[in-house]
């Protein structure tokens, strides 16, 4: 069964915060002292308006063989990862996340193009005993071995 996980519209919210309180303060220097610094405002509004909708078009596919990694809204990019190539799983959970019940994932691999894959601002779930358990399974079937 193929898992699919996007970051949460929560994450991209919080990724895009800054550029907001930066399109407050243009708005207030325009209509406080010059109203040149709409043009300012203007711009980070679409900035922060394109990054969160690319946040959120961001989708990760794990199956049984791979990892499948799309991005982009105008250019999408899709990298595969095979799954025998995992070496490491990190999860953080800095305490903004936690207070969302959200959660990091970084997958360190062998993989040259590749060498770690980051999930960010995906919901907490078993997602790393599902991909470790995905992993060995794969490594068996292709009867790949690591030597250290």
């Amino acid at each position: 069964m193929d898992i699919k996980i996007k970051p949460s519209t929560l994450f991209a919210f919080l990724k895009v915060f800054p550029l907001i309180l930066c399109i407050a303060a243009f708005m207030y220097l325009a209509n406080r002292y010059y109203p040149g610094f709409i043009w300012p405002s203007l711009a980070c509004m679409l900035f922060a308006c394109y990054r969160f909708l690319y946040i959120r078009s961001i989708s990760y596919m794990v199956t049984t063989q791979y990892i499948r990694t799309a991005r982009g809204l105008f250019f999408r990019r899709i990298d595969t990862i095979e799954l025998f190539r995992i070496k490491d799983y990190i999860i953080t959970e800095p305490l903004l996340l936690q207070l969302f019940r959200l959660m990091d994932v970084e997958l360190r691999t062998t993989d040259p193009e590749n060498p770690v894959l980051w999930m960010r601002g995906i919901p907490q779930s078993n997602i790393i005993d599902t991909i470790r358990e995905r992993v060995l399974e794969t490594r068996q079937h292709n009867r790949i071995y690591e030597i250290n």
